[in-house]
């Protein structure tokens, strides 16, 4: 890190906490975001995969209503 850079941050991390977080979220909005190559193959990968799955016949997806409802009886207390 730089001088000015080290000042600049120094002087940001004086600032109040609203503004550290508005300051923090612009900077990160200003860095393009690159999803490496590797990643976004493995993310393609599994979508093939899936797919290949639901064509099959053989997957165990739900449907979102039902995936829902399982997961809040999960979340519920033993009892209710």
């Amino acid at each position: 890190m730089t001088s000015p850079t080290k000042k600049l941050l120094e002087h940001a991390l004086a600032l109040p906490e609203e503004d550290r977080r508005n300051l923090g979220e612009a900077l990160l909005d200003s860095v393009p975001r690159r999803i490496p190559g590797e990643t976004e193959q493995a993310w393609v990968d599994e979508a093939r995969r899936r797919a290949e799955l639901i064509e099959a016949g053989d997957d165990e997806s739900l449907d979102l209503d039902q995936a829902l409802a399982e997961l809040r009886a999960s979340l519920r207390p033993a009892g209710r």
